[in-house]
């Protein structure tokens, strides 16, 4: 049976990934430039868009998401668009900084909405486009003293499926990949803020918070992530629209 890495050709089509400096965004680049496409290698991180000087397939693109008039000036000649970038903050409701909400809801709601209303006159044009939404186990499922973020990637949820709906007769496709925690630095960086919250050892954070939902006891690594990616892009994936793909170790299962 061929692999996706057999079947899937990107040539001659332009990606962008959003949060591509590390971790799941940087893979996605690295697995789309791999199928052929030319790849806008978005992320406020200047030095870290440095990892893709050796690609001459990848474009890398320094732009803060929170700033929509920058979202506003991307490119718009887009036939895959992932909406990745994402940032965390934990504290409980009542004492959420109100600073925190808006900037986690703007930079992962908003600015996603913001890239699909650019793009897809594009993807209509053509009568073909490919959204893929980097949601969370958190679009699915909720988690104490995370407001802003599960919010968040609830209405990136719903904003998927509107965008199916509209696209279907233009070719375009739009679907959600919900993974649970994947060993990335956004991941690395909430252990300190889950170990003050949750009353525990750092050193206890992965196993007692992390692991605890899930089945498969280990944290997911970016290529995984990637690849499920490359597959909604892929040949086999023209009839899948409006739906969330669950890479969760069997946290939803419960």
């Amino acid at each position: 049976m061929p692999t996706t890495s057999e079947t899937l050709d990107l040539s001659g089509r332009t990606a962008m990934v959003t949060g591509a400096a590390s971790g799941i965004g940087a893979a996605c680049v690295r697995r789309l430039a791999e199928a052929g496409a030319a790849v806008y290698a978005v992320d406020r991180d200047k030095a870290g868009l440095d990892l893709f000087a050796g690609l001459a397939a990848v474009t890398p693109v320094a732009v803060d998401l929170s700033d929509l008039d920058a979202v506003d000036s991307l490119p718009e000649n887009v036939d895959v668009l992932v909406n990745n970038a994402g940032i965390q903050h934990i504290s409980p409701l009542e004492a959420f900084p109100a600073d925190a909400w808006d900037l986690i809801v703007r930079l992962m709601l908003t600015s996603p909405f913001r890239l699909i209303r650019r793009v897809l006159p594009h993807m209509y044009a053509a009568q073909w486009g490919r959204i893929v939404n980097v949601s969370s186990v958190h679009g699915l499922r909720a988690s104490a003293y995370k407001a802003a973020y599960v919010s968040a990637k609830h209405g990136l949820e719903g904003l998927s499926k509107v965008t199916a709906l509209e696209g279907a007769a233009h070719g375009v496709t739009s679907n959600c990949v919900n993974p649970a925690y994947v060993r990335t630095p956004l991941v690395e960086k909430q252990i300190a803020d889950q170990a003050a919250t949750h009353g525990i050892p750092e050193s206890d954070v992965i196993t007692k918070v992390m692991l605890t939902p899930v089945a498969v006891k280990r944290l997911i690594e970016p290529e995984e992530v990637a690849d499920l990616v490359a597959f909604l892009c892929g040949p086999s994936s023209a009839s899948i629209s409006g739906s969330s793909f669950s890479m969760d170790g069997g946290w939803t299962a419960h």
